[in-house]
């Protein structure tokens, strides 16, 4: 039996649910000429310039929101957010919702930081691009097949995704690299850092051990 919409909708954790009903709602705006592209992109000249402070929040937020014009492309792209956000919100951060807006925090400042690097205006696919490698990284024992075509182990899937795009596109896919970059930062300080040296850098700040002295 087909499970109602309602019923799924609410079945998804609730960061991934509310991101990804906001891309939804945001993209139909715009197709519906209700908004511009060009009032959600975001760079730092045009939230800092004296006649754009009215908008510095707003395109703080929508950068990550809007995922381009109803198309396959878009589909694609809403997938990976409901598909591998839900996993990991699911799993590694189940009943831990803070900790996970933490993880979208560090990732969405660190893509803003970096942005001006790539000239990306909109940076949802980036977003989502990380935690596809944090997923990835942490599900080594899981094997993926890509189009039927071949299988391969969960931590190869951002670089199968990568090298897709780049052969699809015939561009190198700037957004995906970034993804990674953040993606791969987060992954090596959160579970590789603190094996060695006994300390979480980017642990979530009511984690940090001076609250505890």
């Amino acid at each position: 039996n087909a499970i109602p919409f309602e019923a799924w909708f609410f079945e998804v954790p609730p960061v991934t649910r509310y991101w990804t009903a906001a891309a939804v709602v945001t993209s139909l705006l715009v197709q519906c000429e209700i908004l511009s592209p060009y009032q959600l992109f975001f760079s730092f000249r045009t939230v800092f310039e004296k006649h754009q402070v009215s908008l510095i929040y707003w395109r703080f937020l929508t950068t990550f929101l809007y995922f381009g014009p109803l198309s396959l492309d878009f589909i694609f792209q809403i997938f990976f957010i409901s598909r591998y956000s839900r996993m990991l919100e699911d799993t590694f951060f189940r009943h831990r919702t803070f900790d996970f807006l933490w993880l979208l925090f560090y990732s969405s400042m660190s893509l803003l930081l970096l942005s001006p690097l790539a000239s990306l205006p909109f940076l949802g696919s980036p977003l989502s691009f990380s935690l596809v490698y944090i997923w990835a990284r942490r599900n080594p024992s899981i094997r993926l097949s890509f189009l039927g075509l071949f299988v391969f182990p969960a931590p190869y899937l951002p670089w199968v995704l990568f090298w897709f795009s780049l052969i699809l596109h015939n561009t190198l896919p700037k957004s995906d690299l970034l993804g990674i970059v953040v993606g791969h930062i987060y992954f090596f300080f959160e579970d590789i850092f603190p094996k060695i040296y006994e300390s979480r850098p980017l642990s979530p700040p009511w984690k940090w051990s001076i609250w505890n002295r």
